[in-house]
């Protein structure tokens, strides 16, 4: 739809069993597959996030059927299963990383017993996926609740997240996701004074030129999504989350 863009949430992709809770954090290999072809085939314009800023900007107009790709947490199983499928399209990606949990486990996972804990991608393997044209971005250093913790806190989570990964990928880090989709306004005002162009929420909706550059909305994929719900999700399912109302501006219009 003209004038909008449905920037993707995913987390890991690679091969699961059958669940009936967190299917968000999942997506089967074989059906991500299956959903790249999909946008290739029917002309959707794959746009890296500086390119859809420049969009929402007004800076360029908006392609139809814009869509943006996102990863949470930098999974390992990002380079082995998702990867090499954005390279054979030629797709452009986002990939947030946790810069104090490279190479680890997701510990988080342990919470819930029973559900298997997966290894995040080390410091060598994250170079390697920007050195293919993975754009990295930051999710804080700890995957904290950036809405439930003091402003020094997130402070610190929000700046040196950045300054490592800069250290480590040896460029500008400017993209930001929220961990858990938790912020407040106090997180966003930190974002900003840490220095990041972007950041994506957990808030659904399609991003447009009205909102705030670090309040920018997602639409979760999901490991029940099948080939119709994946397009129901981009093209059709565009009702807002009412959280977005207060952070955005009906002057900006592209």
């Amino acid at each position: 739809m003209p004038g909008k863009i449905s920037i993707l949430m995913y987390h890991q992709v690679g091969q699961f069993a059958s669940m009936k809770a967190h299917r968000a954090n999942y997506c089967d290999h074989r059906r991500f597959a299956v959903q790249m072809a999909f946008l290739a085939r029917f002309g959707y314009a794959v746009l890296s996030l500086d390119e859809a800023l420049a969009c929402l900007r007004g800076e360029r107009p908006i392609p139809d059927k814009a869509v943006v790709l996102t990863f949470d947490d930098a999974y390992d199983n990002f380079a082995d299963f998702a990867l090499p499928v954005l390279e054979r399209h030629g797709f452009p990606a986002t990939v947030y990383a946790i810069s104090g949990w490279l190479g680890r486990r997701a510990e988080w996972f342990a919470r819930e017993p029973g559900r298997p804990i997966p290894t995040l991608m080390s410091a060598e393997r994250l170079r390697a996926v920007r050195g293919a044209g993975i754009t990295i971005g930051s999710h804080t250093v700890n995957h904290v609740k950036l809405g439930e913790v003091d402003p020094d806190t997130q402070r610190r989570e929000l700046r040196h997240s950045r300054e490592a990964l800069e250290d480590l990928l040896g460029e500008p880090v400017q993209h930001l996701c929220y961990p858990f989709g938790s912020f407040d306004t106090r997180t966003v005002q930190a974002a900003a004074e840490a220095g990041y162009r972007s950041a994506t929420t957990c808030l659904r909706g399609a991003a447009i030129p009205a909102d705030h550059p670090l309040v920018l909305p997602r639409k979760a994929i999901s490991q029940g999504d099948n080939l119709l719900g994946y397009w129901w999700k981009i093209a059709v399912k565009q009702a807002p989350k009412p959280a977005l109302a207060p952070w955005r501006d009906p002057t900006r219009r592209g």
